[in-house]
């Protein structure tokens, strides 16, 4: 239980092979033949075995045969039998090569995979390769060589040009896995296996649509919290998206949307295939994530300046040495060297001018990583520079990546580069682009640790208010809010509107007005119209009493004549926001298929459409998220003091956003808002008009226990904190886990004695390694959960004064398995904790929330000499078995 469900996939110890027969080259499929010859080429480390279904005396020979994997390369016709076969023989995997099947067949297949308990990856793919074992399970050409990165894809064809290429670039791969279109086995469940593999330490993934978002979301925060994850996803415009759905038989969406979904899940994404061999050098050097500060170490200005344009181009920064960096350098270079900007060293420069800067650079904290740059000079010598560079890589921690220019007399330096993995590229642009994605995928990782709850801190909105209006409007079959519905339901949720009063006639708008104070807007009141603007239904800044009867009575009679068949309730009449020198903003909702509601902000007022200015995030949102979605607006330039205007309430701002995003999690009704404009100023912010769209809650969340599965990305479940009393006087609070707690957890694991450690890893570790613990504490809280005790201490400092300090003293956890139905726990308790029911009311409050979550049973594994935990799960109520895959473990469960 403590492997990987796909590991019958990934590391089969034995294969069922159902190609055609070889020795009958003209009955086999074509890639059956490429198969047969790829199995052939190496040895593979496990048993291997060849079975024809249409052999006699086959079926005979299944009664001895066992296998983790079948691997299926058949005419369509025959690959269902073949597959029935597989789940004879014990195989747990299936993995078919078979081209030219169509989505019914393929639905076919799944159904027997299913009955069968068959993870099946495939029809339509090319396989897959995993190096380490000689597996060369796949039709996309020679087995590649072994390395750390892996590669998934969902073309067949940029697979095989992605193998090509690194064959003659030094680039190795854990694991090389094609997708077809209406694979069982999808990108997420890949994902999932690869952030778990010791094997893989990066990954690169091209992408053309997704299945399930929530899914997706959850198996890439996991792997990008692991590893580095970069994806270049097809269908960017709209001709593209229409291709990429085509092909791939998935959902592709918004490309805006996706971009936001990448950032959150805390990978980087590249624009080209270009871009993707880039990173692919970069992370098969291992580089982790970085800032954004690079050096520029140069023997020609030319090639540095282009560098400098390309990192102030794409928002990266040029890293300068500091004053003492560079006066300990300057005497270790020739006379024309300079170090103002660029760190360049002349056309004089040595191999030992090279080896100083680089190293100066690297030491110095004002810069995160370092781009050289070498231009053919004559006299010099590329190779020397080259060699320089591979002796001082291994020596410093930082990023080194590499352009030398020209072609026929860089050649063999570049082939030094490439043995001594550095990144080398051909223009300085490349370069700098390479280095960006390794930034960009540091940035990202704040946004992955955020892990908000539906609700800020901020006071409590009525959420039932809100219920009732959307109720009251779905029951009148609307789904278009009127303004002062809209408003009515932004006020339920504290976020501060124009004060609004509907008027039926003329001489009821100028006494409200009078009321209101003078200059007021009037605006058309109508179910059916959504754009105010578009029929004229809106007028500002009137001044007068008889103003605003003149122009009520002409927007009844305009509107009526350009829309006779429109409801018209009356006109709203509203003061006209004070802020002289406030700006207009946008705050929006609009709704991704597949990743649900998607939170739009940016620059606001009539010209919305034309200035396009549109950033985006999923929620829920904090305001760490809030402030960079601000930040990434083009209108946030315009938010500190500009052309004379003092710099607007930020505070406010970011509160409106956490109003926004607490809306969309609360009502899942929501499918469009848009509060334009909204005026902001120095003392705070004020939404002047709404446009609200509903629709019915997604059958997705009505069936589940939580109002949170329109969400992609499941909020904090704040609702399971809770405080219990501990034995003996004092107190503890038990809440899922969080990302910051990565801390707490090691210090537990470290503090246990070595038998408990034992007890819990079945390993001697002193430790969590930072993969795990990374796993452990960033979990997808819709499959899975982990609740921490948290028991408060005070403890002196150094100083000795005494303060008051938080500690893990328990971790009670469970993940859902494949079937979706069962679950497997684990819990962990400081050793000084035991014997206090600390353990009981853990196990407790974890099987509560799997049955909140509807899953059906509970399991677990524990060590047969381990007689305190067996004595917990029967007291529990646990049955205790015998576990027969090994008998030095119990198989314990409980039913929920």
């Amino acid at each position: 239980m403590d492997k990987h469900y796909l590991t019958p996939l990934f590391q089969p110890e034995a294969i069922v092979v159902f190609a055609g027969r070889a020795d009958d080259p003209a009955s086999l499929t074509p890639h059956a033949q490429a198969l047969h010859a790829a199995l052939r080429a190496q040895r593979y480390t496990g048993t291997l075995q060849f079975l024809d279904i249409h052999t006699t005396g086959t079926l005979a020979d299944l009664a001895q045969a066992r296998a983790d994997l079948a691997i299926i390369a058949l005419p369509p016709e025959d690959v269902a039998a073949a597959l029935e076969i597989a789940g004879r023989v014990s195989c747990r995997a299936a993995l078919v090569i078979s081209s030219g099947i169509g989505a019914e067949q393929a639905a076919e297949l799944k159904k027997i995979a299913r009955r069968e308990g068959v993870f099946l990856l495939g029809p339509n793919c090319l396989g897959l390769q995993r190096p380490q074992l000689q597996l060369n399970a796949s039709a996309a050409g020679p087995l590649a060589r072994a390395g750390s990165l892996a590669l998934v894809s969902q073309s067949g064809a940029l697979t095989a040009s992605m193998l090509d290429w690194a064959s003659n670039n030094g680039v190795g791969f854990s694991s090389v896995v094609s997708l077809g279109p209406n694979t069982s086995v999808d990108i997420a469940q890949v994902l999932d296996f690869l952030a778990n593999d010791a094997q893989t330490h990066s990954i690169i993934v091209y992408l053309e649509g997704i299945s399930n978002a929530r899914r997706f979301m959850s198996a890439l925060r996991m792997a990008a919290n692991a590893k580095p994850v970069v994806v270049l996803k097809a269908g960017r415009r709209p001709a593209g998206n229409e291709a990429a759905q085509t092909h791939s038989g998935t959902i592709v969406g918004s490309d805006d949307v996706f971009d936001a979904a990448l950032r959150r899940a805390g990978a980087v994404r590249v624009r080209s295939f270009v871009e993707l061999f880039s990173a692919a050098k970069c992370l098969a050097s291992r580089y982790r994530p970085v800032g954004k500060r690079l050096a520029i170490v140069t023997n020609g200005g030319g090639p540095g300046v282009l560098a400098a344009d390309w990192i102030n181009e794409i928002a990266l920064q040029l890293g300068k040495l500091s004053a003492d960096s560079a006066a300990a350098l300057k005497p270790l270079l020739n006379g024309h060297a300079s170090l103002s900007d660029l760190i360049d060293l002349s056309e004089e420069a040595t191999p030992e001018h090279y080896k100083a800067a680089i190293e100066a650079a690297c030491r110095d904290r004002a810069i995160d990583g370092v781009l050289a740059i070498y231009s053919p000079k004559v006299g010099g010598d590329a190779s020397a520079v080259a060699r320089a560079l591979g002796e001082i890589k291994r020596s410093i921690g930082k990023p080194l990546l590499c352009c030398w220019m020209g072609d026929a007399t860089v050649q063999a330096a570049r082939a030094i580069l490439n043995e001594a993995a550095i990144p080398s590229f051909r223009t300085p642009e490349a370069a700098v682009g390479a280095f960006g994605n390794i930034a960009s995928f540091y940035q990202n990782q704040l946004l992955l640790q955020q892990t908000p709850p539906p609700l800020s801190t901020l006071a409590k909105p009525d959420i039932e208010a809100a219920r009732l209006v959307i109720e009251s409007v779905l029951a009148e079959r609307r789904k278009v809010l009127t303004e002062m519905e809209s408003k009515t339901l932004l006020s339920a949720f504290h976020i501060p509107v124009t004060n609004t009063i509907l008027a039926r006639n003329a001489n009821e708008a100028m006494m409200i007005a009078t009321q209101l104070g003078y200059p007021v807007a009037l605006k058309i009141a109508s179910p059916d119209i959504s754009h105010k603007s578009d029929v004229q239904g809106v007028v500002l800044n009137l001044a007068s009493g008889t103003a605003v009867r003149d122009a009520y009575n002409d927007m009844i009679e305009r509107v009526g004549r350009l829309l006779p068949q429109a409801r018209i309730n009356g006109i709203t009449v509203q003061k006209m926001a004070r802020a002289r020198r406030g700006r207009e903003i946008y705050i929006g909702l609009v709704s991704d298929e597949p990743f649900g509601p998607v939170i739009v902000f940016g620059a606001g007022g009539t010209m919305i459409e034309l200035i396009n200015d549109r950033a985006m995030e999923l929620p829920p949102l904090n305001q760490f998220l809030a402030r960079r979605l601000i930040e990434r607006s083009r209108v946030a330039e315009t938010l500190g003091e500009w052309r004379g205007a003092s710099a607007v309430d930020m505070d406010a701002l970011e509160q409106l956003l956490l109003r926004v995003s607490e809306m969309v999690c609360e009502l899942p009704q929501l499918r469009e808002m848009d509060i334009n404009p909204i005026i902001v100023d120095e003392s705070g912010a004020v939404a002047v008009d709404a446009r609200i769209v509903i629709d019915n809650a997604p059958q997705a969340v009505s069936g589940r226990s939580s109002n949170y599965g329109h969400l992609s990305i499941l909020p904090y479940p704040a609702r399971y904190e809770q405080i219990w009393p501990l034995p003996g006087g004092g107190e503890y609070a038990v809440r899922p886990i969080h990302p910051d707690d990565a801390q707490m957890l090691q210090d537990l694991v470290q503090q246990l004695s070595p038998e408990s450690r034992y007890f819990r890893f079945v390993s001697s570790m002193v430790e969590l390694p930072p993969s795990m613990l990374a796993r452990f504490t960033l979990i997808d809280y819709d499959r899975e959960m982990a609740l921490v005790a948290v028991a408060k201490e005070r403890v002196a400092g150094a100083d000795g004064e005494i303060r008051e300090t938080e500690r893990i003293v328990g971790v009670s956890r469970y993940i859902t398995n494949p079937d979706q139905s069962s679950c497997e726990f684990s819990l962990l308790v400081a050793d000084e904790f035991k014997g206090r029911g600390l353990g009981s009311r853990l196990m407790e409050s974890i099987m509560d929330v799997a049955r909140e979550k509807g899953l059906a049973e509970i399991e677990g594994l524990v060590l047969a000499n381990n007689p305190g935990m067996l004595k917990l799960m029967r007291s529990l109520g646990f049955s205790v078995k015998p576990f027969e895959e090994d008998r030095d473990f119990k198989l314990v469960t409980h039913a929920l």
